[in-house]
């Protein structure tokens, strides 16, 4: 796939929120998968863990033995993947737009374009007691091949969409600074869209008084938000892929030019994401309740987070592994 340009535009990065005291994952487990890719996780009613990976393959995981099913295949590259109220999976693939894969694996295409122009990057979803979804497009030009370039570019194309259980789909915000996690809140009164690019969350309410308005969620992030989700807790998971970084930092705001020469450079020489593990979690209120940070060999940069009972479970882009380590 040839490598679009890009056109840089001049931003400020926010102040970075003041440090914490980030507590280690307690018990980290990791298991190996049959693929690369392990974006998101999904934990099914019974225990058992789903995740897809590079090839379109969506693996069911038991937990307890690492033993591994597959029960489907997009045909393309899944990313964020959601039970669907009605039986079977919602799952966001990054080439073929919001799908349903039911359980005997098929899949049935949800929507891949709007307006007639194709979604380029479908990203991740939550899903409502209805059926309602709401999901990311992360890029109106820049797919998953060449997700660095929205990065550096920083002209925010990005966009949250609400599918109707009878398919009608609306766009709910626009112009997002690379559109990633979804998170609904329990009671479904507002969703909240992660900016990887704005180190941040938008909170939108959907139910209502404010019904329509949008506000920023919780701090600014210490990374790059990835998948989020709304935990067993009632709370907002955050997966931080990577920290921030010192040179994007500094580039972001200065003569456009530097951006188009990083981008020309090979892919291993410009700045690269930290395989770092770090996941937060914030109340509705916004109170930030868990801050968790650390390394390990088999596992890094978390794209997908779960909280299920005690037990949180990762998921990685850049990993055929899958983690779980427990809540205090």
């Amino acid at each position: 796939m040839t490598k679009p340009s890009v056109d840089p535009a001049r931003w400020t990065p926010p102040a970075s929120a003041p440090p914490g005291r980030p507590v280690p994952p307690a018990g980290l487990r990791v298991v190996e998968t049959s693929g690369h890719g392990t974006e998101d996780v999904v934990v099914l009613a019974d225990g058992t863990v789903v995740t897809g990976v590079v090839d379109g393959r969506l693996l069911a995981i038991d937990p307890a033995t690492g033993d591994e099913t597959v029960i489907g295949d997009t045909g393309g590259r899944p990313l964020g993947i959601e039970v669907h109220p009605d039986g079977g999976l919602v799952v966001c693939d990054a080439h073929r737009g919001l799908l349903h894969v039911d359980d005997a694996g098929a899949v049935t295409v949800l929507a891949d374009s709007f307006e007639g122009t194709p979604f380029m990057f479908c990203n991740n979803a939550a899903v409502g007691r209805d059926g309602t979804i709401w999901f990311t497009d992360s890029s109106i030009k820049f797919g998953i091949d060449h997700w660095r370039g929205d990065l550096i570019e920083h002209r925010p194309t990005g966009r949250l969409f609400r599918r109707d259980p009878d398919g009608t789909l609306t766009v709910l915000l626009d112009e997002l600074a690379f559109a990633n996690g979804v998170a609904l809140a329990p009671d479904e009164s507002f969703v909240v869209v992660a900016e990887t690019g704005a180190y941040g969350l938008r909170r939108l309410w959907v139910t209502g008084d404010r019904a329509g308005d949008w506000e920023s969620f919780g701090d600014v992030l210490p990374g790059f938000p990835d998948n989020i989700s709304t935990g067993d807790d009632g709370n907002v998971w955050v997966a931080i892929a990577s920290p921030r970084d010192a040179a994007l930092d500094l580039l972001l705001p200065r003569v456009p030019l530097l951006r188009r020469l990083v981008w020309a450079l090979p892919q291993r020489l410009q700045p690269q994401p930290k395989k770092l593990i770090r996941v937060q979690a914030y109340a509705p209120d916004e109170t930030l309740v868990h801050d968790v940070a650390g390394d390990h060999p088999g596992f890094g940069m978390p794209t997908g987070v779960r909280q299920v009972g005690d037990v949180v479970w990762l998921g990685s882009l850049e990993s055929s592994t899958v983690a779980a380590f427990d809540l205090p």
